[in-house]
């Protein structure tokens, strides 16, 4: 269902409300330049820091604006079960396609406690799941047996993996039977991701630079995996200097300069550095973003 190219949404806001106009235009201009996907109310969507209402208030708007256009992959993670089936069934009936869900922060479950949170979302809501795996945020892993035996549950079809590790494509293939969609969750690598057997990345710097990462995973899945490098080195100052800061504030800072969103986040996420501020103008003019 998801492949190359899925931007994981900033939610925009004015004056500490949710900016439901630049979020319309954000999903508009990001299917204009021709996305393969939207992932609304991941981290970089701010999750934590929405309330229930603008949670569910951003899945609705970014699935009409999209009006089938492209898959959206809600985000409707929770280290609360009940929480993240809430948001699953939610998402269902604002019609998107998929729900992504990360679990283990704070609570720290070993891996039997995270298959039992997984296939609790999943015995309680209707629509496919994909797993979110970043232990640098939800402190514990994912481990490759435990994602081969999530996979045996019907509605579990893919992984978000931000890892950092680019031989967990090959790990898990080697288990998984199944059609699975591999998904990177970190720019920096998604090129080696993808060369282990991975089929795109749930992106942050494609808020930013929409048609540049769409190429670049089009050159992977047609194996063209040297043009693929050459771009992603093109790109790769732009990633950097979009997480100097703790994001999403480069990356609202960028969309900032494009006209599309205020730079404002919610705490404790703060204002950039000037110097941030230069690094990140500079790496979109290189790119001739602006």
């Amino acid at each position: 269902m998801f492949y190359g190219a899925i931007t994981a949404l900033v939610t925009p806001f004015k004056d500490g409300q949710l900016d439901e106009t630049a979020l319309r235009n954000i999903v508009r201009w990001q299917l204009d330049q021709g996305i393969n996907g939207l992932v609304p109310v991941g981290t970089t969507g701010e999750s934590p820091t929405l309330t229930e209402q603008e949670h569910k208030r951003v899945i609705e708007i970014t699935v009409e604006e999209a009006n089938g256009a492209v898959p959206i992959l809600a985000g409707a993670g929770s280290n609360n079960p009940v929480e993240a089936v809430n948001y699953a069934n939610y998402a269902y009936q604002a019609g998107a396609d998929a729900t992504l869900h990360v679990a283990g922060y704070y609570n720290r479950p070993n891996q039997s406690g995270l298959y039992e949170h997984f296939k609790y979302v999943h015995d309680h809501s209707q629509l496919p799941m994909i797993i979110y795996n970043i232990p640098p945020r939800a402190i514990v892993n994912v481990e490759v047996d435990t994602m081969a035996k999530l996979t045996e549950l019907p509605r579990i079809i893919g992984v978000k993996d931000a890892t950092g590790d680019i031989t967990r494509p090959i790990q898990e293939r080697a288990l998984i039977k199944t059609p699975f969609d591999y998904l990177s969750g970190d720019d920096f690598t998604s090129v080696a991701y993808n060369l282990g057997g991975g089929q795109g990345c749930i992106s942050v710097s494609s808020n930013i630079a929409p048609k540049q990462i769409v190429e670049l995973h089009r050159l992977c899945r047609e194996g063209n995996f040297s043009q693929a490098a050459e771009l992603q080195d093109k790109l790769f100052q732009l990633h950097s200097a979009l997480f100097i800061e703790p994001n999403p504030a480069g990356a609202k800072y960028a969309l900032s300069l494009l006209g599309l969103c205020s730079e404002e986040c919610r705490l404790p996420i703060t204002t950039l550095q000037e110097i941030t501020k230069q690094k990140i103008r500079h790496a979109m003019e290189v790119l001739a973003l602006i």
